[in-house]
């Protein structure tokens, strides 16, 4: 579910620039960024510091201060990301990517608020292959460089409870781990708790 950039940067006369890993995108009003390459988060922390994920961004989305009341908000890139600066008398044309941006949230929401955290997280994998993943010859491969840390606070769990249940996927030949990269396999369904 990838949107398609807005603008191409060098026909529209906007600037695209570069990121680190790790470094933060500046953070102005009046601006968006739009995504061109990597991907970012944007997070919140609450108020014993711990930071709150409040969405994974890639290609063709679009981020920025002016598309949250959260305080403190940052966006952090979790690759190298080329983001263009689109400015507000452009916003108009970003219709597409900020429909999709709703979507993306509450897709995320819907994952957060399943009722077991096993469930949230093999949903979150299956989100993540869907959107930032690409097919290989062993399943979906989910090409994003994210800590236990990262994902529990996706899907708003432990760190200790993610590492837990990742093994316990692996174990049960749901996933495959690579260093700091998951292989969902196309073999293994969903599973599913019903209550009677």
């Amino acid at each position: 579910m990838t949107t398609t950039l807005v603008f191409s940067p060098e026909s529209a006369n906007l600037k695209k620039r570069t990121f680190a890993r790790r470094s933060l995108l500046p953070l102005e009003r009046d601006y968006l960024w739009q995504i061109s390459t990597g991907v970012v988060r944007t997070l919140t922390s609450n108020e014993e510091g711990t930071p709150i994920t409040l969405g994974l961004w890639g290609p063709g989305d679009i981020a920025g201060r002016v598309l949250s009341k959260a305080d403190p908000y940052r966006i952090e890139c979790l690759t190298p990301v080329e983001a263009t600066r689109l400015p507000v008398a452009r916003w108009h044309e970003a219709t597409e990517a900020a429909i999709a941006q709703i979507q993306q949230f509450q897709e995320l929401l819907e994952i957060m608020h399943c009722r077991t955290v096993d469930v949230s997280l093999m949903r979150l994998l299956t989100w993540l292959a869907n959107k930032f993943g690409h097919q290989i010859e062993q399943g979906q491969l989910i090409d994003l460089r994210l800590t236990h840390q990262e994902i529990a606070e996706l899907i708003g769990a432990t760190r200790v409870t993610v590492t837990r249940l990742l093994n316990n996927f692996e174990k049960r030949g749901m996933i495959q781990r690579l260093p700091h990269r998951f292989i969902v396999l196309y073999e293994q369904q969903p599973f599913w708790h019903y209550e009677i």
